[in-house]
């Protein structure tokens, strides 16, 4: 099992954007950057948008936590 936790705002924060620094700079949706961190679910697209603009692989907007036992979580 997967866990999975968005980590835009750590990001942003590491290299000294606020969301509303890192939306204006490179014309992002406010609410896009806003909701990040509490989506469940996220739109490829905008998942590309926010990786290029921070020069990073998707996969590293996130923690990824391999759990083996589901029953530990």
């Amino acid at each position: 099992m997967l866990i999975v936790k968005p980590q835009l705002n750590k990001i942003l924060t590491e290299r000294g954007y606020t969301q509303n620094s890192f939306s204006k700079e490179f014309d992002i949706p406010q609410t896009l950057v806003n909701r990040f961190d509490k989506s469940v679910q996220h739109k490829s697209e905008n998942l590309f948008i926010i990786a290029r603009a921070l020069n990073l692989k998707i996969d590293d907007l996130f923690e990824v936590t391999e759990i083996d036992d589901p029953a530990s979580f």
